[in-house]
């Protein structure tokens, strides 16, 4: 191949309130905020392929990973989708923890919730992970994964 991917930088959310999904990465999840960039006018048109966009930025660092949460304050005609899993476009981030239960009541509490049960995965390289998807108030899919017990 002519190139090589370097590594995986960040993954980046659209969201409809840039201060309440800020409050759950950082305040539920506990990633730290790194910089709250703004972008408008050409650089932010021609970055996205969006005329017009305007957008309120907040970059958030954890756990080896980086969550860009953008909130686009421009056009005014952007749209509000309700993706499923099952979805083509949808996407979702997975994270491994070391406590699905305490996980899922912390997200509980903050206004977030379960998308189904957790799950024991029984087959497969993921054999005897626990997992469940979460979505957030604008719907995006968030994974959580807890590893298989060790054997004694």
């Amino acid at each position: 191949m002519p190139f090589r991917i370097i590594a995986a930088d960040h993954t980046g959310i659209t969201v409809t309130n840039l201060e309440r999904s800020l409050a759950f990465w950082r305040d539920v999840l506990g990633f730290e905020l790194s910089h709250r960039p703004h972008q408008t006018g050409n650089l932010a048109s021609e970055i996205t392929g969006v005329p017009g966009a305007e957008i309120s930025i907040a970059v958030l660092k954890g756990y080896g990973h980086k969550i860009e949460l953008l909130e686009y304050l421009a056009p005014p005609d952007r749209k509000h989708v309700a993706l499923r899993p099952c979805d083509v476009g949808s996407v979702h981030v997975a994270f491994t923890v070391d406590n699905l239960d305490a996980v899922l009541s912390a997200i509980a509490s903050s206004g977030w919730k379960a998308a189904g049960k957790p799950q024991t995965l029984q087959a497969g390289p993921n054999a005897g992970k626990r997992v469940v998807y979460v979505r957030d108030p604008d719907g995006t899919t968030i994974e959580f994964m807890q590893p298989a017990a060790p054997e004694n």
